[in-house]
């Protein structure tokens, strides 16, 4: 995998932390291999300690290199590439207003509140228009227009209120990515995000006028969403092996995006920019999670990313196997305690 810069900040890794952090023994990833061998389920489980991948295990589905669905793991994919854009000067800042992006492309006859949403308002699921995800979900994707759907939905809270966990608001972010660039949300991530991490990004579902369905769907092997964590880990800085040196995500970005915005009201852990936010054995632990099993985990105290893929396919397991998830990197990092 590539090499990445560690930038110290004060806001996440302290020296003398980070002098304590040792990589997992062994045996805890054996009895980790066991844990996750009980849930058949999960397809795939890769550990990376500072910066380099240690441990891989592959049990059903796609291997470790080929490309899964992610499911809604793509919203924190998809924020990644908007925080790329504010690099590349695409996007002014967060505080932007999205019709400033849609332009001409802006369905007419919406409510004039819509031009209070912003790109962190979009970001952090915090529109306040009607979800479109849950019971909705179904009627959204059959419509024939899902921007306009999502967009003329009723408020149910002001822009910046309550996080409203909704695909449709992350498919509002990707209709903007594209107006505002003239490309496409997978050009965009692959130019972006891809080309620099040395991965690969394919194709992914669109909708019925073209535009890249934000936040579900996307295609990402587990060893290049470890790539994805890694960024993060290492606040937006990348070099390559002949020591260029890139910045992706704009300085700060990882650190905003880390700051709770809104409270899932299922498991009640914060919600940044596409990051969830909780504790797991002491240690501050970022993730994002997709339906079925899929989940990104960064622990930055203790230098390690966690990819865990699992059965996409309907039916659901239900937010008791997101726990049993949690509960395998808590096992992890508290055998490494000992």
């Amino acid at each position: 995998m590539r090499m990445f810069i560690w930038l110290a900040t004060s806001s996440f890794l302290a020296l003398s932390t980070i002098a304590l952090a040792q990589p997992p023994s062994p045996s805890t990833l054996t009895a980790l291999d066991h844990e996750v061998s009980e849930l058949e389920r999960i397809h795939s489980l890769v550990v990376a300690y500072d910066g380099e991948i240690i441990h891989e295990h592959h049990q059903g589905g796609p291997g470790v290199a080929s490309p899964a669905n992610i499911k809604s793991l793509s919203k924190t994919v998809l924020a990644a590439i908007t925080g790329a854009a504010i690099e590349a000067d695409i996007i002014d800042s967060v505080e932007q207003p999205m019709v400033d992006l849609f332009g001409v492309h802006l369905p007419s006859g919406v409510d004039p509140k819509v031009s209070e949403i912003t790109v962190a308002h979009l970001l952090a699921l915090q529109a306040g228009l009607e979800r479109t995800s849950g019971s909705h979900y179904g009627a959204w994707v059959a419509s024939d227009n899902w921007v306009n759907d999502a967009i003329t939905r009723p408020f149910v809270d002001e822009p910046g209120g309550e996080m409203l966990y909704s695909t449709g608001t992350s498919h509002l972010l990707s209709a903007a990515l594209t107006h505002a660039s003239g490309e496409t949300t997978h050009a965009l991530a692959q130019r972006l995000l891809g080309d620099p991490l040395n991965i690969t990004i394919r194709p992914w579902l669109r909708d019925p006028q073209g535009i890249y369905f934000g936040g579900n769907d996307m295609q990402l092997s587990p060893r290049a969403l470890i790539e994805v964590g890694e960024l993060y880990r290492n606040n937006g800085l990348v070099i390559d092996e002949s020591g260029n040196e890139q910045r992706v995500l704009p300085e700060g970005w990882v650190e905003t995006s880390w700051q709770p915005r809104g409270t899932s009201r299922w498991t009640g852990h914060g919600y940044g920019f596409g990051w969830f936010i909780t504790q797991l054995a002491g240690e501050d632990v970022y993730y994002g999670r997709g339906y079925g099993g899929q989940a990104l985990f960064v622990i930055p105290e203790r230098e390690m990313t966690v990819v865990i893929t699992s059965d996409p396919n309907p039916p659901s397991p239900g937010g008791q196997f997101q726990q049993r998830l949690n509960g395998l990197v808590e096992g992890l990092l508290s055998s490494n305690e000992q």
